[in-house]
Protein backbone atom coordinates (compact mmCIF):
# COMPACT_ATOMS: atom_id res chain seq x y z
CA UNK A 1 0.00 0.00 0.00
CA UNK A 2 1.33 3.44 -0.94
CA UNK A 3 1.44 5.67 2.13
CA UNK A 4 2.02 9.40 2.52
CA UNK A 5 4.53 9.65 5.37
CA UNK A 6 5.37 12.93 7.11
CA UNK A 7 8.67 13.37 8.93
CA UNK A 8 9.74 15.78 11.62
CA UNK A 9 13.42 16.61 11.08
CA UNK A 10 16.17 18.75 12.54
CA UNK A 11 19.48 19.48 10.88
CA UNK A 12 22.66 21.49 10.98
CA UNK A 13 22.85 23.09 7.55
CA UNK A 14 26.53 24.09 7.75
CA UNK A 15 27.83 21.67 5.13
CA UNK A 16 24.78 21.65 2.86
CA UNK A 17 23.87 23.83 -0.09
CA UNK A 18 20.38 24.34 1.29
CA UNK A 19 17.38 22.01 1.21
CA UNK A 20 16.57 21.78 -2.49
CA UNK A 21 18.21 19.15 -4.70
CA UNK A 22 20.99 20.67 -6.84
CA UNK A 23 22.82 19.30 -9.87
CA UNK A 24 26.30 19.48 -8.34
CA UNK A 25 26.11 20.53 -4.68
CA UNK A 26 25.17 18.35 -1.73
CA UNK A 27 21.81 19.28 -0.19
CA UNK A 28 19.61 18.12 2.67
CA UNK A 29 16.86 16.84 0.34
CA UNK A 30 19.32 14.81 -1.72
CA UNK A 31 20.79 13.29 1.44
CA UNK A 32 17.30 12.47 2.71
CA UNK A 33 16.24 10.86 -0.58
CA UNK A 34 19.34 8.67 -0.68
CA UNK A 35 18.70 7.48 2.87
CA UNK A 36 15.00 6.85 2.25
CA UNK A 37 15.72 4.86 -0.91
CA UNK A 38 18.04 2.57 1.06
CA UNK A 39 15.43 2.05 3.78
CA UNK A 40 12.38 1.53 1.56
CA UNK A 41 14.09 -0.12 -1.42
CA UNK A 42 12.53 2.20 -3.98
CA UNK A 43 13.17 5.68 -5.43
CA UNK A 44 11.71 8.34 -3.14
CA UNK A 45 10.88 11.98 -3.88
CA UNK A 46 10.78 14.08 -0.73
CA UNK A 47 8.87 17.36 -0.38
CA UNK A 48 10.13 19.88 2.18
CA UNK A 49 8.20 22.60 3.98
CA UNK A 50 10.46 25.35 2.64
CA UNK A 51 13.58 26.22 0.78
CA UNK A 52 16.26 26.81 3.39
CA UNK A 53 19.42 28.30 1.86
CA UNK A 54 23.02 27.12 2.09
CA UNK A 55 24.21 27.23 5.69
CA UNK A 56 20.72 27.68 7.20
CA UNK A 57 19.66 25.31 10.00
CA UNK A 58 16.37 23.74 11.08
CA UNK A 59 15.33 22.96 14.64
CA UNK A 60 11.96 21.75 13.36
CA UNK A 61 11.38 20.92 9.70
CA UNK A 62 8.64 18.95 7.97
CA UNK A 63 9.03 16.76 4.90
CA UNK A 64 6.75 14.18 3.32
CA UNK A 65 7.16 11.38 0.81
CA UNK A 66 5.15 8.51 -0.65
CA UNK A 67 6.28 4.90 -0.44
CA UNK A 68 4.80 1.45 -0.85
CA UNK A 69 5.77 0.00 2.53
CA UNK A 70 4.43 -1.85 5.54
CA UNK A 71 7.14 -0.67 7.95
CA UNK A 72 5.44 0.37 11.24
CA UNK A 73 5.43 4.15 11.55
CA UNK A 74 7.17 4.10 14.92
CA UNK A 75 10.11 2.21 13.35
CA UNK A 76 10.64 4.76 10.57
CA UNK A 77 12.75 7.35 12.49
CA UNK A 78 15.35 4.85 13.70
CA UNK A 79 15.46 3.08 10.32
CA UNK A 80 16.07 6.32 8.43
CA UNK A 81 18.50 7.72 10.99
CA UNK A 82 20.66 4.63 10.58
CA UNK A 83 21.23 5.77 6.97
CA UNK A 84 21.69 9.49 7.65
CA UNK A 85 24.82 11.47 8.57
CA UNK A 86 25.13 12.81 12.11
CA UNK A 87 24.03 16.35 11.19
CA UNK A 88 20.49 15.31 10.12
CA UNK A 89 17.99 13.51 12.36
CA UNK A 90 14.43 12.30 11.95
CA UNK A 91 12.76 13.05 15.28
CA UNK A 92 9.38 11.45 14.57
CA UNK A 93 7.10 10.27 11.77
CA UNK A 94 3.38 9.89 11.14
CA UNK A 95 1.01 8.68 8.44
CA UNK A 96 -0.40 11.80 6.78
CA UNK A 97 -3.62 12.19 4.79
CA UNK A 98 -3.18 11.45 1.08
CA UNK A 99 -3.63 15.14 0.19
CA UNK A 100 -1.00 16.35 2.67
CA UNK A 101 1.92 18.33 1.23
CA UNK A 102 4.66 19.66 3.52
CA UNK A 103 4.83 23.05 1.81
CA UNK A 104 1.27 23.79 0.69
CA UNK A 105 -0.35 22.42 3.87
CA UNK A 106 1.83 24.56 6.14
CA UNK A 107 -0.25 27.12 8.08
CA UNK A 108 2.61 29.30 9.34
CA UNK A 109 6.34 29.21 10.12
CA UNK A 110 8.69 30.79 12.60
CA UNK A 111 12.33 31.57 11.93
CA UNK A 112 14.84 32.60 14.57
CA UNK A 113 17.97 34.58 13.73
CA UNK A 114 20.86 34.53 16.22
CA UNK A 115 23.53 37.23 16.52
CA UNK A 116 26.63 37.00 18.68
CA UNK A 117 26.92 40.67 19.67
CA UNK A 118 30.38 40.68 21.20
CA UNK A 119 33.79 42.11 20.40
CA UNK A 120 35.26 38.60 20.72
CA UNK A 121 34.11 35.83 18.41
CA UNK A 122 33.37 32.32 19.66
CA UNK A 123 34.96 29.65 17.43
CA UNK A 124 32.46 27.05 18.66
CA UNK A 125 29.58 29.17 17.32
CA UNK A 126 31.21 30.07 14.00
CA UNK A 127 28.64 28.21 11.86
CA UNK A 128 25.69 28.74 14.18
CA UNK A 129 25.43 32.49 14.78
CA UNK A 130 26.17 35.74 12.98
CA UNK A 131 29.15 37.40 14.66
CA UNK A 132 28.53 41.16 14.94
CA UNK A 133 31.15 43.03 17.00
CA UNK A 134 29.54 46.49 16.79
CA UNK A 135 27.28 47.13 19.78
CA UNK A 136 23.59 46.88 18.87
CA UNK A 137 20.86 48.82 20.69
CA UNK A 138 18.19 46.34 21.83
CA UNK A 139 15.52 49.01 22.22
CA UNK A 140 15.96 50.09 18.60
CA UNK A 141 15.98 46.46 17.40
CA UNK A 142 12.74 45.76 19.27
CA UNK A 143 11.05 48.86 17.88
CA UNK A 144 12.17 47.94 14.37
CA UNK A 145 10.92 44.36 14.83
CA UNK A 146 7.47 45.61 15.85
CA UNK A 147 7.27 47.73 12.71
CA UNK A 148 7.16 44.59 10.53
CA UNK A 149 4.10 43.09 12.23
CA UNK A 150 0.96 42.97 10.09
CA UNK A 151 0.03 42.37 6.47
CA UNK A 152 2.38 44.17 4.07
CA UNK A 153 3.96 43.90 0.66
CA UNK A 154 7.43 42.64 1.61
CA UNK A 155 9.16 43.05 -1.75
CA UNK A 156 11.49 45.64 -0.14
CA UNK A 157 13.01 42.86 1.99
CA UNK A 158 13.46 40.02 -0.45
CA UNK A 159 16.25 38.98 -2.80
CA UNK A 160 15.75 38.22 -6.45
CA UNK A 161 14.98 34.51 -6.66
CA UNK A 162 11.96 32.28 -7.09
CA UNK A 163 9.03 34.25 -8.46
CA UNK A 164 5.83 34.16 -6.42
CA UNK A 165 2.24 35.01 -7.25
CA UNK A 166 2.23 37.78 -4.66
CA UNK A 167 4.79 39.44 -2.39
CA UNK A 168 2.16 40.21 0.28
CA UNK A 169 2.66 38.29 3.52
CA UNK A 170 1.30 38.51 7.07
CA UNK A 171 3.79 38.66 9.94
CA UNK A 172 2.00 37.49 13.09
CA UNK A 173 4.81 38.26 15.52
CA UNK A 174 8.31 39.68 15.40
CA UNK A 175 10.34 40.21 18.55
CA UNK A 176 13.91 40.27 19.85
CA UNK A 177 15.50 39.19 23.11
CA UNK A 178 19.04 39.06 24.46
CA UNK A 179 20.64 36.40 26.64
CA UNK A 180 24.27 37.12 27.47
CA UNK A 181 25.86 38.15 24.18
CA UNK A 182 23.31 36.32 22.01
CA UNK A 183 20.50 38.31 20.39
CA UNK A 184 17.65 36.13 19.10
CA UNK A 185 15.10 37.58 16.70
CA UNK A 186 11.98 35.46 16.08
CA UNK A 187 9.70 36.10 13.09
CA UNK A 188 6.43 34.19 12.62
CA UNK A 189 4.52 34.59 9.35
CA UNK A 190 2.13 32.81 7.02
CA UNK A 191 4.98 32.55 4.51
CA UNK A 192 8.37 33.99 3.63
CA UNK A 193 9.82 35.40 0.43
CA UNK A 194 13.35 34.56 -0.72
CA UNK A 195 15.78 35.87 1.96
CA UNK A 196 12.92 37.83 3.56
CA UNK A 197 13.78 36.99 7.17
CA UNK A 198 17.49 37.71 6.73
CA UNK A 199 16.73 41.06 5.05
CA UNK A 200 14.27 41.97 7.81
CA UNK A 201 16.97 41.30 10.41
CA UNK A 202 19.44 43.34 8.35
CA UNK A 203 16.99 46.23 8.44
CA UNK A 204 16.65 45.86 12.22
CA UNK A 205 20.44 45.90 12.54
CA UNK A 206 20.61 49.09 10.45
CA UNK A 207 18.06 50.62 12.81
CA UNK A 208 20.11 49.44 15.82
CA UNK A 209 22.98 51.76 14.97
CA UNK A 210 21.17 54.67 13.39
CA UNK A 211 21.30 54.01 9.65
CA UNK A 212 17.50 54.27 9.59
CA UNK A 213 14.72 54.89 12.09
CA UNK A 214 12.41 52.07 13.20
CA UNK A 215 9.49 54.36 12.43
CA UNK A 216 10.70 54.58 8.80
CA UNK A 217 10.14 50.88 8.15
CA UNK A 218 6.41 51.00 7.18
CA UNK A 219 7.17 53.68 4.57
CA UNK A 220 10.15 51.69 3.26
CA UNK A 221 7.93 48.63 2.86
CA UNK A 222 5.40 50.73 1.00
CA UNK A 223 8.06 52.03 -1.41
CA UNK A 224 9.14 48.47 -2.16
CA UNK A 225 12.73 49.39 -3.03
CA UNK A 226 15.22 46.74 -1.85
CA UNK A 227 18.06 49.29 -1.99
CA UNK A 228 16.54 51.35 0.83
CA UNK A 229 16.37 48.60 3.45
CA UNK A 230 19.10 46.76 5.35
CA UNK A 231 21.50 44.06 4.12
CA UNK A 232 20.73 40.38 3.76
CA UNK A 233 22.34 38.89 6.86
CA UNK A 234 24.66 35.85 6.61
CA UNK A 235 22.88 32.46 6.53
CA UNK A 236 24.56 30.74 9.46
CA UNK A 237 22.54 32.68 12.06
CA UNK A 238 19.18 31.53 10.67
CA UNK A 239 17.10 28.63 12.02
CA UNK A 240 13.69 27.37 10.97
CA UNK A 241 12.31 27.11 14.48
CA UNK A 242 8.65 26.06 14.25
CA UNK A 243 6.07 24.97 11.68
CA UNK A 244 2.32 24.63 12.13
CA UNK A 245 -0.08 22.18 10.47
CA UNK A 246 -3.59 20.89 10.97
CA UNK A 247 -4.41 17.24 11.67
CA UNK A 248 -2.01 14.46 12.66
CA UNK A 249 1.05 16.25 11.30
CA UNK A 250 0.23 19.30 13.42
CA UNK A 251 -0.04 17.06 16.47
CA UNK A 252 3.42 15.65 15.71
CA UNK A 253 4.86 19.16 15.84
CA UNK A 254 3.07 20.22 19.02
CA UNK A 255 5.44 18.24 21.26
CA UNK A 256 8.89 19.66 22.03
Amino acid sequence: MVRNIALRLRYDGSRYHGWQVQKKDITVAQTMEEALEKVFGQPVKVTGCGRTDAGVHALRYCANFRADTSIPIDKVPLAVNSRLPADIAVVSACDAPSEFNAISSCVKKEYVYKILNSRIRDPFLADRVCFWPQQLDMDLISRAASAFIGTHDFRAVRSVGTETRTTVRTVFSCHAEKSGDIISIAVCADGFLYNMCRAMVGTMVYAAYGKLLPEDIPALLEKGDRRLTGPTMPPQGLYLNRVWYDGPVGEMFMTD
